[in-house]
């Protein structure tokens, strides 16, 4: 701390006591310089170990099933109107099948949700697990 005394020109002494900043802002400037040399520079790139070689050509294209619902809810498997227990049997022997193929479904706009979640539940059900919904940007306004 530091006092200053001056004189206001009446003969009067005011007693002024303030805190020399000077040396807290020093400090602070060298704390503040230690802590930007001491955080490690971050770069905005990942190392990944990258196999080496060519990877192994796959010959086997996978079997598509579609299943198609009409703007009648009416649901159609590879072209075909079916019924819903037709489809569960499709969907079962599909399910059976070593290499399971893979089964896209295309909704219409105007048709129903409720048929829509029918097949999907059935799908689960029966263990289907490649599923795509296709046909999604009908729905983009």
């Amino acid at each position: 701390m530091s006092m200053n005394v001056g004189s206001s020109g009446s003969g009067d002494f005011e007693v002024l006591m303030d805190i020399n900043t000077t040396p807290l802002i020093d400090v602070m400037l060298v704390l503040l310089v230690m802590l930007i040399i001491t955080i490690p520079i971050q770069l905005h790139a990942v190392s990944l170990d990258m196999p080496v070689g060519t990877p192994p050509t796959n010959n086997i294209k996978p079997e598509k099933i579609q299943i198609d619902i009409d703007e009648n809810s009416i649901v159609y498997w590879q072209g075909l109107p079916v019924s819903a227990a037709e489809l569960d049997v499709n969907m079962e022997t599909v399910s059976q099948q070593a290499a399971q193929p893979e089964v896209h479904i295309r909704p219409n706009k105007s048709s129903s949700y409720a048929v829509f979640a029918n097949v999907l539940s059935a799908s689960k059900r029966k263990g289907l697990t490649k599923m795509a919904v296709i046909g999604s940007e009908q729905f983009v306004q």
